[in-house]
């Protein structure tokens, strides 16, 4: 096991976006300005205001309002690709404490937060990821990496370091976050019709990680992104939204729709893992993070993945004459390796898997 400890690969060590943000600067560095910014516009106002599903958890399970439900969930992820989560199950008071806990994080001095800062070798850790050439453009964030499950795959200096409480606290939200992601794909295999242990098996045992994400204000929100806009590498993302500030948005109809997060809700997202195993009828779809002028935001976003040791490809109940394979089988390893080797640049790896059919 031990070849896979590294499987997310490296990233570039660079200036932490947090401590420049607090110099008060009044210009951005030439290294995160963006000149394609300006290009894709979101939705005005004025415009119809789309809003991403919502399924309900404790609908979904019920035996009177589980089928509608559950076509509600099918709906969202071959349309959207997103949705919000309400009643699932995840005691407010856990989400609560992380929120406050990841919030002091970011917040420790930096002499601590060296402890935990990225490597040369290793992309876990404060840092930023896709970082592969010196004259990248730089996303205006900071984010906190790491492998949470299954525990032998942590980096012995960053999960089992961390300070308390917010290590009892990840722990549980952790555990919690498996659960939910283990009742999430079985249903989504429900609504496929796929035979009934294949998401099961696929998913069990699987690889979780998370992203803490800290976008600092910015005095020129406008010419930086947050995040670039990419589709997620990995098989589900569950999102938790840590403060009250938006900037999420997702590219629907060549349209940048702002996300507005429910209070307790959990944003779901289908990822490129999910697309190929589903053979393209649910969609891992592009979004984005803006910044403001005023106040930081915070968010952390964990994924899961099957495991590492297997091949990834369409699921065999899927494919029919009439639906032949859409993506290439690939094994996991040279899956993750390919995907870090490269910078986030929208769909352009999933589409890079995508079998060619001529009639």
């Amino acid at each position: 096991m031990e070849e896979i400890k590294n499987s997310y690969g490296t990233s570039l060590l660079v200036p932490s976006v947090q401590e420049l943000a607090q110099e008060k600067i009044s210009t951005v560095p030439p290294r995160y300005i963006q000149p394609q910014q300006q290009d894709i516009l979101g939705i005005s106002e004025s415009d119809v205001i789309l809003e991403i599903p919502v399924v309900d958890m404790q609908s979904l399970l019920s035996a009177e309002s589980g089928s509608s439900e559950l076509s509600k969930l099918h709906r969202a992820c071959k349309e959207w690709g997103f949705f919000q989560l309400v009643n699932h199950g995840v005691s407010s008071s856990l989400l609560e404490k992380v929120k406050l806990e990841i919030q002091d994080f970011f917040n420790l001095p930096m002499s601590e937060k060296k402890k935990f800062w990225q490597t040369p070798q290793h992309i876990e850790g404060f840092g930023q990821a896709f970082a592969i050439s010196e004259d990248q453009k730089l996303d205006w964030a900071d984010m906190f990496f790491m492998t949470t499950l299954p525990k032998h795959s942590r980096m012995p200096h960053l999960f089992p370091q961390l300070p308390l409480p917010i290590r009892d606290t990840l722990e549980l939200y952790s555990q919690e976050l498996k659960n939910l992601v283990m009742i999430i794909v079985e249903y989504m295999g429900k609504a496929l019709k796929m035979e009934e242990t294949e998401m099961r098996e696929l998913f069990k045992d699987g690889m979780q990680s998370m992203r803490m994400n800290y976008y600092p204000p910015c005095p020129q929100p406008e010419k930086v992104i947050g995040l670039t806009p990419h589709s997620d590498g990995v098989g589900l993302t569950i999102l938790l939204q840590i403060n009250e500030v938006e900037g999420l948005q997702i590219r629907k109809d060549d349209m940048w729709i702002p996300v507005k997060p429910l209070p307790n809700a959990f944003i779901v997202n289908v990822g490129d893992v999910l697309e190929i195993v589903t053979n393209g009828i649910y969609k891992s779809i592009e979004h984005r993070a803006t910044v403001n002028s005023g106040k930081e935001r915070l968010s952390v976003a964990t994924f899961y993945t099957p495991r590492h040791d297997g091949e990834i490809g369409p699921a065999a109940s899927l494919i029919t004459e009439q639906t032949p394979a859409r993506f290439k089988r690939i094994g996991f390893e040279e899956f993750f390796r390919n995907l870090f080797a490269r910078k986030l640049d929208g769909k352009s790896y999933l589409d890079s898997l995508r079998v060619e059919h001529h009639k």
